[in-house]
């Protein structure tokens, strides 16, 4: 999710986002819906809000 060229240095602010990434990637992770590499279900994700509500509804989510 390209970390390394994040620019937060607020506090604990990168602790923070790592948190989120790290939920994100695991809901990703769990989706069987869509056979692909991680970089494939993210673009997938940001590209089509119906598969990012089915991903989201998988955590719980609506």
């Amino acid at each position: 999710m390209r970390e390394d060229d994040c620019r937060i240095r607020c506090e604990q602010a990168g602790e923070n986002m790592a948190v989120i990434q790290h939920i994100a990637f695991n809901a990703l992770k769990g989706d069987t819906s869509f056979k692909a590499g991680m970089k494939s279900k993210q673009k997938r994700a940001s590209r089509n809000n119906a598969y990012l509500s089915h991903v989201l509804a998988g955590l719980g989510v609506s």
